[in-house]
């Protein structure tokens, strides 16, 4: 080990490879409690986090990332690949797939409590999580590197629940049985890719960690065997998450573009045409921007100048504007 690795993985509190694997294969040692534990935890923790999701209640999802058990076999595929493990591999990417859809499935089931489909553009829990971008890669890459420290030292256990709050394993599947249940098949594809993109970054992260810790150095393959095939994988990994977060994110920037662009033309215009108005959400369906506006008789002005002042958007992009006329009601005091 390197005057660095020794320095970030102390050799008096570091695992030994026997104690890494006691710890993320849930085969190693007593193999039936650690199952029955991790299920038993996992569906807890799914109807936990879709509850917390349908009541839209954060400290209820975060009292579900706490007890969710998927980060230990998915640093296990990240052990099982830098010792050169095949079996463990096998066995963790297993574990993930059954808790993957353990969740959705209760995600689905518990759908039919949401009394108005139309929840789920307004629901933060579930809005937050339909459309991930680069900056949830790099949080999910640091994060999980915290996840493969505390799991390499001995003295770094108590960081533990603070990694599961941030990784966020189990929300994003709850997201995605929800969505699923109620028809919205793009929101919950972007869980998913959420979710994917939490675990190839602890794979990744836990490859690089596990590795500079000295765990490639196993007797059954040589050190730069192993070391090679961990850097291919995760060069893989980092390139299957890379690039649809990216084209997300280029997306998302040019859908806010356009957002603002919208507002700002919109707002012109009716202070233009001297009328009292009030700018509510701008939502986008597919290709068309739905513009929520208020006036006080829920007039508009000449709408051809409008059109004339959007001629800078694509021509795929429709915007509708919905006006409603603006009312107020006494409803106490008064007299």
């Amino acid at each position: 080990m390197s005057k660095l690795t020794r320095t970030l993985i102390p050799p008096s509190q570091r695992y030994s490879i026997d104690g890494l694997l006691d710890l993320l294969d849930l085969s190693h040692g007593d193999a039936l409690s650690k199952r029955t534990g991790f299920l038993i935890m996992l569906v807890l923790s799914g109807v936990i986090a879709v509850a917390g999701v349908l009541a839209d209640s954060t400290a209820t999802v975060i009292g579900a990332m706490i007890i969710a058990p998927l980060g230990t076999p998915i640093l296990g595929i990240a052990a099982g690949i830098v010792t050169g493990h095949p079996g463990l591999v096998a066995r963790s990417v297993m574990w993930v797939l059954s808790g993957l859809g353990i969740v959705v499935v209760i995600g689905v089931l518990l759908s039919v409590f949401i009394a108005d489909p139309d929840v789920l553009t307004t629901n933060g829990q579930i809005t937050g999580r339909t459309s991930p971008r680069m900056v949830d890669l790099a949080a999910a890459l640091a994060t999980g590197t915290a996840g493969a420290f505390a799991m390499s030292r001995k003295d770094l256990s108590a960081v533990l629940p603070g990694v599961a709050i941030a990784i966020s394993l189990v929300p994003p599947l709850g997201v995605v049985g929800v969505c699923a249940g109620q028809g919205a098949w793009n929101e919950a594809l972007g869980a998913l890719i959420l979710f994917l993109c939490n675990v190839f970054a602890l794979v990744i992260a836990g490859s690089i960690v596990f590795t500079m810790a000295g765990y490639a150095r196993n007797p059954h393959a040589s050190p730069t065997t192993n070391r090679k095939r961990a850097y291919s994988i995760v060069g893989v990994l980092a390139i299957l998450i890379a690039v649809p977060l990216a084209v997300n994110s280029v997306i998302t920037i040019y859908y806010a573009r356009m957002t603002y662009a919208i507002h700002e033309a919109t707002g012109a215009w009716l202070d233009d045409a001297d009328i009292d108005y009030d700018i509510g959400s701008i939502t986008w369906t597919n290709r068309n921007a739905n513009v929520e506006v208020s006036t006080e008789d829920g007039s508009l002005g000449d709408q051809s100048k409008l059109e004339s002042s959007l001629t800078e958007l694509p021509d795929w992009v429709t915007v509708t504007i919905h006006v409603t006329p603006a009312t107020s009601h006494v409803v106490y005091g008064g007299s």
